[in-house]
């Protein structure tokens, strides 16, 4: 068997600390396991504990505090009794699913007074990490020099799946994954234990939770108090169990201890938790792209789908508790490019990269590595209309609610048919069940038809034919245009209410042979027989050579630190309290307060309408223990501070964590002049938002009246 070079000089590297000397301030998304070579660089800005204190397999350390929320966030252990901490945001699918117009969690906030009234999630789990550990080697046995890529893929898939049934086998609950690094010049595996009985015990009112809305969203300053509560169950042996009423809270083995001293402009902080995708070290071709082409096509058709839902949210109290949820979803992102977009061009990012790239390729003559970045200019542009052509395909028909539910129901069915067990048979029929209360549940007919109509006239203008099903072309020849088409799917679909569902549901051809469901099979074949095939087969192609630049950049600047791209692993990402100059003449202090939310309280907007009791507890100053006084001598509550933590999707409901190593906040959202710290962090404009732990504990106490969880919790003497 060959040697693998890379795995060599990996381990050299590491050992020596290579990859670790100075880069821009506060960058970087650390593995835990590795935080040694970081720990002299974070201690010499303020931080007051070990390495040890971080990362242990041999000791109860912070990571063991910290939990992947349902698969997406992540979230902080914070008592004895496996009470957690996550975003309001993280936790709004479970409030709404719980929430009805007799019961509305999303308006009135909802708080668990007793163990027995916290209410059980089906589906939420939370995961743990063990241990994490460099299986390169492994995942590479018996990979040999001249082996294809899909060869490559092979070997490396057998390995992974042997060392992750190995390691969950060896304990109740464990689940294990091998991810990549690096390009795959370096494998992990992370073993976690999943815990699945995770009840909701409290959440603010929305007017609290998401105050200030889509309008604030990604905006400093801020004053959301951003946060949910959660408790972990499990079995009497304190291990994994599904629901049941004889579980009893979750003993950890480390909980945060709670400092309600505040923060200051300079404080060491650091992030601990589950950033989601990050592409520091793709090619200038790459960023042109996303910050050209795909934003800003993807901005455009979602404008258009959150105009359409405001209208109708607008008009119904029910439709809004309907769409609050699809509504954030779709703005999240919405938002999170128009400020990408914008920091990538004011960084001047593209042509930052491209001048690199020079670099590069001049000292790559007569390495292994000329070429490489021609190679990847080639692939790129041919690698554009397809992609340009699935980026309006996920934008536009793969959106329509009602052919995603037409598609997904036709597939369970099909399970069901050629399904040999009874067993499974009726499984399906349950699950098919479930999956149409829930879709009319939350379904309104008037908001899908016009945003179907909007979408894909917008996809008729703008994505040329001959990257179109022929499908699609035939329908605007029979129909004209999109807005007679929808009047046609919309009005003859039997999935259009749950009534005609119901009548039809057991009917193979009514079914089978529906508008929707003809559309959504259309669509999803031509993608999957014209589309994809060919942006994987690209995509593969550059991954290959992505491994191979990567290692050229490291040998190209060896005194750089390169820490590996975001994918939903544990990470620390350290820096300090600092205010930022968005443009010239401003400056943003980096904490905002109770003082803010009161100037922008208005009654006629949803978003700023905050509960009567806060303007009550506002105007007689009645904040108890979580009131502070300002400079001027006026007494108001801290609510959120904002930091230079290098942070990403998945970190929403990370522990905001002092020097001591104790929980000052909740971390929820960066400014929008940093959102493109996914692909080029600037230090002068990165920062992280977090609420401040005593909002959120002003909260619990003053507005909610829940004392008993506040003497859950274990204060520092700072």
């Amino acid at each position: 068997m060959a040697t693998n070079k890379f795995l060599l000089a990996a381990g050299i590297a590491v050992s020596c600390g290579l990859w670790t000397a100075e880069l821009k301030a506060d960058e970087g998304m650390w593995l835990p396991s590795l935080i040694s070579e970081r720990i002299s660089d974070m201690q010499s800005k303020g931080f007051k504990l070990s390495e040890e204190d971080i990362y242990s397999i041999n000791q109860a350390s912070l990571k063991d505090a910290v939990v992947l929320f349902g698969g997406g966030c992540t979230g902080e252990v914070i008592s004895p009794e496996g009470l957690l901490l996550t975003n309001h945001h993280c936790g709004y699918r479970q409030i709404q699913q719980h929430s009805s117009v007799e019961h509305d969690y999303l308006k009135d906030g909802f708080w668990a007074m007793s163990r027995e009234e916290e209410l059980p999630n089906d589906g939420l789990y939370v995961r743990f990490l063990e241990r994490m550990e460099d299986v390169t080697a492994a995942v590479l046995k018996g990979y040999e020099d001249g082996m294809t890529e899909i060869q490559r893929d092979s070997v490396v898939n057998a390995n992974s799946a042997m060392l992750t049934e190995k390691a969950e086998a060896e304990g109740k609950g464990l689940k294990a994954d091998v991810e990549s690094l690096y390009y795959g010049n370096q494998y992990f595996l992370f073993i976690y234990r999943e815990y699945s009985d995770v009840r909701l015990v409290g959440a603010p009112p929305s007017s609290i939770g998401k105050f200030g809305g889509d309008t604030d969203n990604w905006m400093w300053p801020r004053h959301t108090g951003d946060f949910s509560i959660f408790r972990i169950y499990a079995d009497k042996d304190n291990n994994p169990a599904p629901y049941s009423a004889d579980n009893v809270p979750y003993k950890p083995k480390k909980f945060f201890k709670i400092s309600a001293s505040g923060v200051e402009e300079g404080d060491f902080t650091f992030i601990y938790g589950f950033p989601g995708k990050t592409s520091e070290y793709i090619m200038s071709e790459g960023v042109r792209y996303i910050s050209e082409i795909s934003d800003p096509s993807k901005i455009g058709l979602r404008t258009m789908r959150l105009d359409i839902q405001k209208k109708y949210m607008d008009e119904s109290r029910a439709v809004r508790i309907q769409y609050s949820s699809k509504n954030a979803s779709v703005a999240n992102s919405w938002k999170k490019w128009q400020g990408e977009m914008k920091g990538i061009r004011r960084l001047g990012t593209v042509a930052a990269k491209q001048e690199y790239e020079k670099r590069f390729a001049e000292w790559a003559k007569g390495t292994e590595y000329e070429g490489i970045l021609d190679r990847l200019d080639t692939l790129y542009a041919q690698l554009e209309p397809y992609a340009y052509a699935a980026d309006w395909y996920n934008e536009s028909a793969a959106t329509a609610e009602i052919v995603k539910f037409a598609t997904g129901y036709m597939k369970k069915w099909t399970e069901q048919m050629f399904s040999s067990s009874t067993v499974r048979i009726e499984e399906l029929g349950r699950e098919m069940e479930k999956m149409a209360s829930a879709f009319y549940k939350d379904y309104y007919l008037p908001i899908d038809k016009e945003s179907f109509a909007a979408v894909m006239t917008a996809y008729a203008e703008n994505v040329p034919e001959n990257f179109r099903p022929e499908y699609f072309n035939d329908g605007l020849r029979k129909f004209g245009n999109a807005e007679v088409w929808a009047d046609s799917l919309f009005g003859k679909s039997v999935f259009a209410d749950s009534l005609s569902f119901r009548t039809w549901k057991d009917s193979l051809s009514v079914i089978c042979n529906d508008p929707a469901t003809e559309f959504g099979d259309a669509f999803g074949k031509w993608y999957k027989d014209t589309i994809k095939p060919v942006t994987d087969s690209i995509n593969r192609e550059i991954t290959l050579l992505y491994r191979d630049y990567m290692r050229g950049q490291m040998e190209f600047e060896p005194q750089k630190s390169f820490y590996p791209d975001a994918n939903l692993t544990l990470r620390v990402a350290y820096g300090h309290i600092a205010g930022y100059s968005p443009s010239d003449g401003i400056y943003y202090t980096p904490v905002s307060t109770l003082d803010g939310i009161m100037e922008k309280d208005n009654p006629e907007i949803f978003d700023y309408d905050v509960p009567q009791r806060l303007r009550e507890i506002y105007r007689e100053k009645d904040f108890g223990r979580w009131g502070v006084t300002d400079s001027e001598g006026n007494k108001t509550v801290p609510v959120c501070f904002i930091a230079t933590n290098h942070t990403s999707g998945g970190n929403s409901g990370s522990p905001a964590i002092n020097a001591e190593g104790n929980l000052i906040g909740i971390n929820f959202d960066r400014v929008w002049e940093g959102t493109m710290s996914d692909i080029s962090f600037d230090p002068a404009f990165c920062r992280n938002i977090c609420v401040d732990i005593r909002y959120v504990l002003f909260i619990i106490d003053r507005l909610a009246g829940a004392h008993h969880l506040i003497d859950e919790m274990v204060f520092t003497e700072e």
